[in-house]
């Protein structure tokens, strides 16, 4: 007797699970007890986890970057076609006013957040770097680039450095709201600068954290080896083998 998920019998071959298909039931109409009865907060929260970001690079020369995001949760299923749509259609406009290239139109593409990088030097392979944070991952990674290139931090110093924010722009989230002249500072930045700021008309505030989880790997060309750089900003680390 074939059950769910069994091809065997219309592939003309014997299914090895037959045992395990055997014992299965429909919950609809034959009930077991089960201790285990829908997924506690623990599982569910990894649907809502939200984004991550993924470097990786080999001796050969392979360099991956990539920001993996939008996944099924925030979403909704198009009336009763079973077509599910990315939570990131949330990130189109209505008006123009608000934004006249990501207007809702067919065929167009939503403004992303997503920005994984790489920068080359003389053609090769300089840095690669993500980090998710959602509007904040272009102002964090440019401040992450600059930091290596202009003020001669390692790719660790970088990943750590503290981040300046800005609310300027509209959000590519929930109601697109802009906070102009807002800025998050991390609490570790001195007086003098929050003072200059504030001169500018700038309105402050501060947090312990101001990025997402900023990843990195930099190509020491002159020594032939890969330095990893990961923030303390959450679960990321870097591995070597």
């Amino acid at each position: 007797k074939a059950g769910p998920g069994d091809p065997y019998p219309y592939q003309g071959g014997k299914n090895p699970f037959g045992n395990l298909l055997k014992e299965w039931t429909n919950a609809g109409v034959n009930r077991r007890p089960n201790p285990f009865d829908g997924p506690g907060p623990e599982f569910m929260q990894s649907f809502y986890a939200g984004t991550t970001s993924i470097e990786a690079a080999d001796e050969e020369g392979w360099v991956v970057s990539v920001t993996p995001s939008g996944g099924w949760v925030p979403s909704c299923i198009a009336g009763n076609t079973g077509v599910g749509m990315s939570q990131r259609m949330q990130s189109f406009v209505l008006d123009a006013k608000e934004g006249p290239y990501n207007v809702l139109e067919p065929g167009k593409r939503p403004r992303a957040t997503l920005t994984p990088g790489m920068a080359l030097k003389d053609g090769k392979p300089f840095l690669s770097f993500a980090v998710q944070g959602g509007d904040s991952q272009d102002q964090n990674l440019l401040q992450f680039f600059l930091n290596v290139v202009e003020f001669d931090m390692n790719v660790q110093e970088a990943c750590e450095a503290a981040n300046i924010n800005s609310f300027q722009m509209h959000s590519s989230f929930g109601n697109h709201e802009s906070q102009p002249g807002s800025l998050l500072l991390n609490e570790s930045v001195p007086d003098w600068t929050r003072q200059s700021l504030r001169k500018m008309g700038y309105k402050l505030s501060f947090e312990a954290r101001t990025s997402g989880p900023i990843n990195a790997i930099f190509f020491d060309r002159a020594h032939g080896s890969f330095w990893g750089g990961s923030s303390n900003h959450g679960e990321d680390y870097g591995i070597g083998w």
